[in-house]
């Protein structure tokens, strides 16, 4: 409840950025939280969380990433935190054609893989571009590239690439499957289903309440009345518009 409503109070970068020091103060690392806040925000969003970073932390955020992770994540994170992705929402497929190929050539056609290919691709191109590549690559590899990915990577890095593949695909999709597991089986990541209702209430949560429904046949109104109770659930309920 407290968590809640601490959320509601915050400006948005304010709070993405306080989520990812959270995410990455004391021992351990909170991963999923950084992918869900990096590979999902525009380059805008991000310029702005950077910032707000060094302004209320007092500290640089790609500095951050890289003491706490490693090796091709690290990488992939770093990219991220640039905001370098294209914008421009025209689709050009003629790239779409050769990146499929680049990144086919990269992972499925050859012995071991070429990750620095997906991270280049995967993190400058715009999400309707990539998703045109993906339209490309399954008609030229006969499989989505999606499941190429998760063949050819594992961990956290197969998690950040999967999330910006399906940013490209659905982004409300991609919130409604995060929500919809941060309720599933026993006990609730209490976490995730405030930041994420919390974070998108404003943009996309019609749209994520309509996928859910989709995906799930029940509503996401459904879900967190039976997983919550008591007043943290009338506010839950509240901001969803039930």
């Amino acid at each position: 409840m407290e968590e809640l409503i601490l959320a509601l109070f915050m400006p948005t970068t304010y709070y993405d950025a306080w989520s990812l020091r959270n995410a990455m103060k004391g021992a351990g690392t909170q991963e999923r939280v950084l992918i869900e806040i990096l590979c999902t925000r525009t380059n805008q969003e991000i310029r702005e969380i950077v910032s707000c970073y060094q302004s209320e932390f007092g500290r640089d955020l790609e500095k951050d990433i890289r003491s706490d992770t490693s090796g091709h994540f690290e990488r992939l994170l770093v990219s991220m935190c640039q905001g370098n992705r294209d914008e421009n929402q025209n689709v050009n497929h003629q790239l779409a054609q050769e990146d499929a190929q680049r990144l086919y050539q990269a992972g499925e056609g050859r012995l071991g893989t070429d990750e620095s290919c997906f991270n280049m691709i995967l993190a400058t191109r715009s999400f309707p571009q990539l998703k045109a590549t993906m339209d490309a690559y399954s008609r030229m590899a006969n499989r989505d590239l999606l499941s190429s990915v998760g063949r050819e990577f594992s961990g956290n890095v197969e998690s950040g690439l999967k999330t910006i593949l399906q940013c490209a695909l659905n982004r409300s999709a991609f919130f409604a499957e995060r929500l919809y597991y941060s309720m599933k089986g026993a006990g609730t990541d209490d976490s995730t289903l405030v930041r994420i209702v919390v974070t998108r209430s404003e943009i996309d949560l019609v749209q994520i309440k309509q996928m859910f429904n989709q995906m799930y046949q029940k509503t996401l109104g459904t879900m967190i009345a039976s997983d919550t109770s008591g007043d943290y659930r009338r506010l839950l309920l509240a901001i969803i518009g039930q």
